[in-house]
Protein backbone atom coordinates (compact mmCIF):
# COMPACT_ATOMS: atom_id res chain seq x y z
CA UNK A 1 0.00 0.00 0.00
CA UNK A 2 1.50 3.79 -1.13
CA UNK A 3 2.04 5.79 1.92
CA UNK A 4 -0.57 8.34 1.81
CA UNK A 5 0.51 12.61 0.67
CA UNK A 6 0.63 14.24 3.71
CA UNK A 7 0.96 18.60 3.50
CA UNK A 8 1.54 20.77 6.47
CA UNK A 9 0.09 23.96 7.55
CA UNK A 10 1.37 25.75 10.60
CA UNK A 11 -0.64 28.20 12.14
CA UNK A 12 2.19 31.26 12.76
CA UNK A 13 0.17 34.25 12.66
CA UNK A 14 -0.45 34.81 16.73
CA UNK A 15 -0.39 38.43 17.82
CA UNK A 16 0.42 36.52 21.61
CA UNK A 17 -1.33 40.12 23.54
CA UNK A 18 -0.75 38.08 26.55
CA UNK A 19 3.46 37.94 26.50
CA UNK A 20 3.56 41.71 25.48
CA UNK A 21 5.95 43.46 25.60
CA UNK A 22 8.18 40.38 24.24
CA UNK A 23 5.77 40.39 21.25
CA UNK A 24 5.59 44.25 20.67
CA UNK A 25 7.77 43.49 18.00
CA UNK A 26 7.24 40.43 16.75
CA UNK A 27 4.72 37.31 16.60
CA UNK A 28 4.28 35.01 19.40
CA UNK A 29 5.67 32.44 17.37
CA UNK A 30 9.18 34.11 16.58
CA UNK A 31 9.58 34.92 20.72
CA UNK A 32 12.96 33.42 21.51
CA UNK A 33 12.98 30.26 24.30
CA UNK A 34 15.54 28.42 25.82
CA UNK A 35 18.59 30.48 25.11
CA UNK A 36 18.51 29.23 21.27
CA UNK A 37 15.44 28.49 19.89
CA UNK A 38 12.02 30.31 18.88
CA UNK A 39 8.58 29.18 19.48
CA UNK A 40 7.90 27.83 16.46
CA UNK A 41 10.99 25.65 16.29
CA UNK A 42 8.88 22.67 18.70
CA UNK A 43 6.32 22.44 16.01
CA UNK A 44 8.85 22.25 12.76
CA UNK A 45 11.30 20.05 14.93
CA UNK A 46 8.41 17.96 15.16
CA UNK A 47 7.10 17.94 11.85
CA UNK A 48 10.84 17.41 10.47
CA UNK A 49 11.68 14.32 12.45
CA UNK A 50 8.19 12.59 11.98
CA UNK A 51 9.72 13.17 8.11
CA UNK A 52 7.31 15.84 7.17
CA UNK A 53 9.12 17.91 5.28
CA UNK A 54 6.60 20.30 2.69
CA UNK A 55 5.43 22.62 5.13
CA UNK A 56 4.00 26.64 5.46
CA UNK A 57 3.95 28.56 7.90
CA UNK A 58 0.82 30.81 7.60
CA UNK A 59 2.11 34.10 8.79
CA UNK A 60 0.57 37.26 9.53
CA UNK A 61 1.00 39.68 12.94
CA UNK A 62 4.69 41.32 12.62
CA UNK A 63 5.89 38.59 10.78
CA UNK A 64 9.43 40.03 9.70
CA UNK A 65 11.57 38.10 12.89
CA UNK A 66 9.56 35.05 12.00
CA UNK A 67 10.31 35.50 8.14
CA UNK A 68 14.05 36.13 8.57
CA UNK A 69 14.19 33.09 10.74
CA UNK A 70 12.63 30.75 9.10
CA UNK A 71 14.72 31.63 5.90
CA UNK A 72 17.83 31.55 8.29
CA UNK A 73 17.34 28.23 10.18
CA UNK A 74 14.84 26.04 8.08
CA UNK A 75 15.91 26.03 4.58
CA UNK A 76 15.48 22.63 3.03
CA UNK A 77 16.27 20.62 -0.40
CA UNK A 78 14.24 21.92 -3.30
CA UNK A 79 15.52 19.30 -5.34
CA UNK A 80 13.88 16.83 -3.30
CA UNK A 81 10.56 18.07 -2.73
CA UNK A 82 11.11 19.43 0.66
CA UNK A 83 10.51 23.05 1.72
CA UNK A 84 9.48 24.94 4.94
CA UNK A 85 8.03 28.30 3.06
CA UNK A 86 6.64 31.82 5.22
CA UNK A 87 3.27 32.41 3.48
CA UNK A 88 1.51 35.79 4.79
CA UNK A 89 -2.33 36.86 3.85
CA UNK A 90 -2.34 36.72 0.33
CA UNK A 91 -5.98 38.58 0.58
CA UNK A 92 -7.32 36.01 -2.00
CA UNK A 93 -10.47 36.83 -0.97
CA UNK A 94 -10.22 40.46 -1.39
CA UNK A 95 -8.77 43.35 0.63
CA UNK A 96 -8.43 41.98 4.39
CA UNK A 97 -5.86 40.12 6.84
CA UNK A 98 -7.08 36.87 8.29
CA UNK A 99 -10.28 36.60 9.95
CA UNK A 100 -9.19 33.27 11.91
CA UNK A 101 -7.69 29.92 11.38
CA UNK A 102 -10.05 28.64 9.10
CA UNK A 103 -10.41 31.33 7.27
CA UNK A 104 -6.44 31.57 7.05
CA UNK A 105 -6.87 27.71 5.42
CA UNK A 106 -9.28 29.22 3.25
CA UNK A 107 -7.29 31.83 1.89
CA UNK A 108 -4.93 29.39 1.06
CA UNK A 109 -6.57 26.63 -0.33
CA UNK A 110 -4.61 27.16 -3.39
CA UNK A 111 -1.68 25.48 -1.59
CA UNK A 112 -3.62 22.41 -0.59
CA UNK A 113 -4.72 21.97 -4.33
CA UNK A 114 -1.63 22.33 -5.86
CA UNK A 115 0.04 19.70 -3.68
CA UNK A 116 -3.09 17.64 -3.98
CA UNK A 117 -2.55 15.86 -0.42
CA UNK A 118 -4.38 13.14 0.88
CA UNK A 119 -4.41 14.54 4.37
CA UNK A 120 -2.98 17.71 5.79
CA UNK A 121 -1.59 18.74 9.02
CA UNK A 122 -2.77 21.61 11.06
CA UNK A 123 -0.36 22.59 13.85
CA UNK A 124 0.12 25.70 16.24
CA UNK A 125 3.29 27.34 16.09
CA UNK A 126 3.73 28.35 19.63
CA UNK A 127 3.72 25.44 22.26
CA UNK A 128 6.50 23.62 24.13
CA UNK A 129 6.15 19.61 23.58
CA UNK A 130 7.68 16.81 21.63
CA UNK A 131 5.66 15.06 19.52
CA UNK A 132 5.77 12.04 16.82
CA UNK A 133 2.76 13.18 13.93
CA UNK A 134 3.03 9.97 12.15
CA UNK A 135 1.31 8.10 14.88
CA UNK A 136 -1.14 10.73 14.87
CA UNK A 137 -1.62 10.58 11.10
CA UNK A 138 -1.23 6.67 11.34
CA UNK A 139 -5.01 6.26 13.38
CA UNK A 140 -6.36 9.30 11.44
CA UNK A 141 -5.96 7.12 8.54
CA UNK A 142 -6.85 4.16 10.03
CA UNK A 143 -10.29 5.22 11.70
CA UNK A 144 -11.57 7.27 8.19
CA UNK A 145 -12.17 9.82 10.59
CA UNK A 146 -12.81 13.48 8.92
CA UNK A 147 -10.66 15.26 11.60
CA UNK A 148 -8.19 13.99 13.99
CA UNK A 149 -7.62 16.26 17.10
CA UNK A 150 -4.79 15.73 19.60
CA UNK A 151 -5.73 16.09 22.82
CA UNK A 152 -4.14 15.85 26.29
CA UNK A 153 -5.37 14.69 29.43
CA UNK A 154 -5.53 16.93 32.41
CA UNK A 155 -7.40 17.40 35.79
CA UNK A 156 -11.10 17.20 35.58
CA UNK A 157 -11.09 20.81 37.84
CA UNK A 158 -8.71 22.19 35.10
CA UNK A 159 -11.61 22.01 32.53
CA UNK A 160 -12.59 25.33 33.08
CA UNK A 161 -9.10 26.53 31.80
CA UNK A 162 -9.01 24.54 28.54
CA UNK A 163 -11.06 23.52 25.43
CA UNK A 164 -12.55 20.12 26.59
CA UNK A 165 -13.47 17.46 24.27
CA UNK A 166 -15.70 14.89 25.42
CA UNK A 167 -15.66 11.43 23.80
CA UNK A 168 -18.59 8.57 22.96
CA UNK A 169 -17.76 4.92 25.20
CA UNK A 170 -15.08 3.98 22.80
CA UNK A 171 -12.82 6.92 23.67
CA UNK A 172 -12.38 7.89 20.26
CA UNK A 173 -15.31 9.35 18.55
CA UNK A 174 -16.12 12.86 20.19
CA UNK A 175 -19.39 13.59 21.12
CA UNK A 176 -18.93 17.41 22.48
CA UNK A 177 -16.27 20.14 22.14
CA UNK A 178 -16.35 22.62 24.39
CA UNK A 179 -14.68 25.99 25.28
CA UNK A 180 -13.68 26.00 28.78
CA UNK A 181 -16.88 24.46 30.39
CA UNK A 182 -17.49 24.10 34.08
CA UNK A 183 -19.59 20.96 34.08
CA UNK A 184 -17.31 18.55 31.85
CA UNK A 185 -17.51 14.98 32.01
CA UNK A 186 -14.44 13.01 33.08
CA UNK A 187 -12.91 10.18 30.61
CA UNK A 188 -14.28 6.64 30.67
CA UNK A 189 -11.59 5.38 31.90
CA UNK A 190 -10.69 8.07 33.80
CA UNK A 191 -13.57 9.84 35.36
CA UNK A 192 -11.10 12.44 37.49
CA UNK A 193 -9.91 13.63 34.39
CA UNK A 194 -10.83 15.11 30.97
CA UNK A 195 -9.39 15.62 27.34
CA UNK A 196 -7.86 19.40 26.69
CA UNK A 197 -7.35 20.11 22.65
CA UNK A 198 -3.91 20.48 21.99
CA UNK A 199 -4.68 22.58 18.92
CA UNK A 200 -3.08 20.25 16.74
CA UNK A 201 -5.30 18.23 13.90
CA UNK A 202 -5.33 15.87 11.38
CA UNK A 203 -7.48 16.37 8.33
CA UNK A 204 -8.66 14.48 5.55
CA UNK A 205 -8.32 16.40 2.42
CA UNK A 206 -12.10 16.87 1.37
CA UNK A 207 -13.28 17.35 4.82
CA UNK A 208 -10.94 20.22 5.27
CA UNK A 209 -11.76 22.16 2.23
CA UNK A 210 -15.20 21.43 2.46
CA UNK A 211 -15.51 22.46 6.08
CA UNK A 212 -13.62 25.69 5.87
CA UNK A 213 -15.32 27.10 2.53
CA UNK A 214 -18.62 25.90 4.69
CA UNK A 215 -17.39 27.86 7.72
CA UNK A 216 -16.47 30.78 5.29
CA UNK A 217 -19.85 31.54 3.97
CA UNK A 218 -21.58 31.70 7.81
CA UNK A 219 -21.63 35.49 8.99
CA UNK A 220 -22.02 34.23 12.09
CA UNK A 221 -18.88 32.55 12.12
CA UNK A 222 -15.83 33.72 14.51
CA UNK A 223 -13.62 31.86 11.30
CA UNK A 224 -11.42 29.89 13.73
CA UNK A 225 -11.17 26.15 14.04
CA UNK A 226 -11.22 25.24 17.17
CA UNK A 227 -13.97 27.30 17.82
CA UNK A 228 -16.06 26.83 14.60
CA UNK A 229 -14.50 23.50 12.34
CA UNK A 230 -14.21 21.19 14.41
CA UNK A 231 -17.66 21.88 16.96
CA UNK A 232 -19.49 21.87 13.58
CA UNK A 233 -17.54 18.17 11.96
CA UNK A 234 -17.99 16.50 15.93
CA UNK A 235 -21.91 17.55 14.95
CA UNK A 236 -21.69 15.87 11.66
CA UNK A 237 -19.94 12.72 13.66
CA UNK A 238 -16.44 13.32 11.73
CA UNK A 239 -14.32 13.91 14.79
CA UNK A 240 -12.05 11.28 16.40
CA UNK A 241 -9.23 12.28 19.42
CA UNK A 242 -5.66 11.66 19.60
CA UNK A 243 -4.57 10.69 23.03
CA UNK A 244 -1.78 12.76 23.24
CA UNK A 245 0.13 10.32 25.90
CA UNK A 246 -0.16 7.52 24.06
CA UNK A 247 2.44 8.87 21.50
CA UNK A 248 5.67 7.68 21.72
CA UNK A 249 8.79 10.19 21.09
CA UNK A 250 12.54 8.29 20.95
CA UNK A 251 14.29 8.96 23.80
CA UNK A 252 11.83 10.41 25.51
CA UNK A 253 11.83 9.58 29.55
CA UNK A 254 8.93 8.45 32.02
CA UNK A 255 9.60 12.07 33.34
CA UNK A 256 9.34 13.92 29.86
CA UNK A 257 6.58 11.92 28.02
CA UNK A 258 3.35 13.40 27.46
CA UNK A 259 5.18 17.08 28.20
CA UNK A 260 2.87 20.06 26.46
CA UNK A 261 2.63 23.63 27.57
CA UNK A 262 0.85 26.58 26.60
CA UNK A 263 3.62 29.43 27.29
CA UNK A 264 0.95 31.84 26.08
CA UNK A 265 1.16 34.18 29.19
CA UNK A 266 4.56 35.46 30.72
CA UNK A 267 3.86 33.59 34.56
CA UNK A 268 3.82 30.14 32.11
CA UNK A 269 7.31 31.55 29.98
CA UNK A 270 8.99 32.13 33.05
CA UNK A 271 8.46 29.05 35.04
CA UNK A 272 9.04 26.91 31.38
CA UNK A 273 12.30 28.22 31.73
CA UNK A 274 12.94 27.88 35.33
CA UNK A 275 12.08 24.25 34.97
CA UNK A 276 14.84 23.75 32.27
CA UNK A 277 17.43 25.25 34.44
CA UNK A 278 16.08 22.66 37.28
CA UNK A 279 18.49 19.67 38.34
CA UNK A 280 15.62 17.23 36.96
CA UNK A 281 13.75 19.20 34.70
CA UNK A 282 10.40 17.50 33.16
CA UNK A 283 11.44 18.64 29.48
CA UNK A 284 14.14 17.25 28.33
CA UNK A 285 16.03 19.71 25.91
CA UNK A 286 19.28 17.15 25.90
CA UNK A 287 16.94 14.34 23.62
CA UNK A 288 19.26 13.66 21.16
CA UNK A 289 17.43 11.23 19.49
CA UNK A 290 14.71 13.64 18.79
CA UNK A 291 16.55 16.97 18.40
CA UNK A 292 14.98 20.69 18.79
CA UNK A 293 16.44 21.92 15.82
CA UNK A 294 17.13 25.71 15.14
CA UNK A 295 19.90 28.04 13.24
CA UNK A 296 22.91 28.84 15.60
CA UNK A 297 24.81 31.77 15.39
CA UNK A 298 28.39 32.18 14.35
CA UNK A 299 30.08 33.35 17.76
CA UNK A 300 33.02 31.91 19.97
CA UNK A 301 32.02 29.27 22.85
CA UNK A 302 30.79 30.52 26.33
CA UNK A 303 33.65 32.31 28.56
CA UNK A 304 33.90 32.56 32.55
CA UNK A 305 37.09 34.55 33.26
CA UNK A 306 38.25 35.88 37.14
CA UNK A 307 38.80 33.50 39.60
CA UNK A 308 40.01 36.78 42.02
CA UNK A 309 38.02 36.15 45.96
CA UNK A 310 35.07 38.07 45.82
CA UNK A 311 34.96 38.38 41.92
CA UNK A 312 34.65 34.50 40.52
CA UNK A 313 32.93 34.39 36.97
CA UNK A 314 30.85 31.60 37.13
CA UNK A 315 27.39 30.10 36.33
CA UNK A 316 25.46 27.11 38.11
CA UNK A 317 22.10 25.56 37.92
CA UNK A 318 21.94 27.95 34.92
CA UNK A 319 21.87 27.33 31.04
CA UNK A 320 24.40 29.11 28.90
CA UNK A 321 24.56 29.78 25.48
CA UNK A 322 27.25 30.32 22.84
CA UNK A 323 28.82 33.99 23.31
CA UNK A 324 27.92 34.62 26.46
CA UNK A 325 30.85 35.84 28.77
CA UNK A 326 31.18 35.75 32.51
CA UNK A 327 33.21 38.04 34.06
CA UNK A 328 33.72 38.14 37.58
CA UNK A 329 30.07 37.55 37.89
CA UNK A 330 27.42 35.21 39.62
CA UNK A 331 24.51 33.61 37.47
CA UNK A 332 21.88 31.34 39.26
CA UNK A 333 19.36 29.56 38.37
CA UNK A 334 19.08 30.92 34.79
CA UNK A 335 18.83 30.66 30.93
CA UNK A 336 21.44 33.35 28.88
CA UNK A 337 21.03 33.31 25.57
CA UNK A 338 23.89 33.98 23.15
CA UNK A 339 25.96 37.25 23.31
CA UNK A 340 25.02 37.99 26.86
CA UNK A 341 27.56 39.87 28.98
CA UNK A 342 27.68 39.80 32.51
CA UNK A 343 30.28 41.89 34.05
CA UNK A 344 31.86 42.23 37.32
CA UNK A 345 30.85 41.95 40.73
CA UNK A 346 27.12 41.65 39.44
CA UNK A 347 24.38 39.28 40.00
CA UNK A 348 22.10 37.23 37.82
CA UNK A 349 19.12 35.01 39.69
CA UNK A 350 15.95 32.93 38.32
CA UNK A 351 16.23 35.08 35.30
CA UNK A 352 15.92 34.75 31.44
CA UNK A 353 18.42 37.12 29.41
CA UNK A 354 17.81 37.13 25.35
CA UNK A 355 20.66 38.10 22.97
CA UNK A 356 23.05 40.86 23.50
CA UNK A 357 21.64 41.99 27.30
CA UNK A 358 24.49 43.67 28.71
CA UNK A 359 24.98 43.65 32.55
CA UNK A 360 26.67 46.66 34.02
CA UNK A 361 28.90 46.14 37.15
CA UNK A 362 27.70 45.42 40.67
CA UNK A 363 24.47 45.26 38.88
CA UNK A 364 21.37 42.93 40.18
CA UNK A 365 18.63 40.84 38.35
CA UNK A 366 16.29 38.90 39.87
CA UNK A 367 13.08 37.26 38.77
CA UNK A 368 13.49 39.03 35.28
CA UNK A 369 12.60 38.32 31.74
CA UNK A 370 15.42 40.68 29.92
CA UNK A 371 14.28 41.07 25.72
CA UNK A 372 17.13 41.81 23.59
CA UNK A 373 20.03 44.31 23.52
CA UNK A 374 19.02 45.57 26.64
CA UNK A 375 21.68 47.29 29.06
CA UNK A 376 21.19 47.17 32.70
CA UNK A 377 23.35 50.32 34.03
CA UNK A 378 25.92 49.15 36.65
CA UNK A 379 24.71 49.11 40.21
CA UNK A 380 20.94 48.68 38.86
CA UNK A 381 18.63 46.74 40.72
CA UNK A 382 16.38 45.18 38.55
CA UNK A 383 13.73 42.60 40.41
CA UNK A 384 15.07 43.59 43.85
CA UNK A 385 11.49 45.84 44.79
CA UNK A 386 8.76 44.83 42.17
CA UNK A 387 6.58 46.64 43.84
CA UNK A 388 8.37 49.80 43.23
CA UNK A 389 9.47 49.15 39.59
CA UNK A 390 5.82 48.21 38.31
CA UNK A 391 6.16 51.94 37.82
CA UNK A 392 8.74 51.70 35.50
CA UNK A 393 8.82 48.22 34.26
CA UNK A 394 5.95 45.67 33.31
CA UNK A 395 5.33 43.52 36.48
CA UNK A 396 3.82 40.00 36.01
CA UNK A 397 1.03 39.25 38.80
CA UNK A 398 3.90 36.70 39.87
CA UNK A 399 6.20 39.07 40.45
CA UNK A 400 8.14 38.67 37.30
CA UNK A 401 9.83 42.07 36.36
CA UNK A 402 9.79 42.33 32.10
CA UNK A 403 11.85 44.65 29.90
CA UNK A 404 10.88 44.85 26.22
CA UNK A 405 13.56 44.84 23.93
CA UNK A 406 15.76 47.57 23.16
CA UNK A 407 14.05 49.15 26.01
CA UNK A 408 16.77 51.97 28.12
CA UNK A 409 16.66 50.72 31.72
CA UNK A 410 17.08 54.62 33.85
CA UNK A 411 20.61 54.96 35.64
Amino acid sequence: MDEPRVFTMVLAGGEGKRLQPLTRDRAKPAVPFGGDYRLIDFALSNLANGGYLRIVVLTQYKSHSLDVHLAKAWRMAPILGNYVISVPAQMRSGPRWFAGSADAVYQNLNLIRDERPDHVIVFGADHIYRMDPRQMVEQHVASGAGVTVAAIRVPLEQASQFGIIETAADGRRIERFLEKPRDAVGLPDAPDQVYASMGNYVFSTSTLVDAVTVDASGDGSGHDIGGDVIPALVEAGEAEVYDFSQNDVPGATGRDRGYWRDVGTLDAYYDSHMDLVSVDPVFNLYNHRWPILTAREPVPPAKFVFADSGRTGHAVDSMVSAGVVVSGSEVRRSVLSPGVFVHSYAQVESSVLMHNVDVGRHAIVRNAIIDKNVRIPAHARIGVDPEAERERFHVTPRGVVVIGKDDTVPT
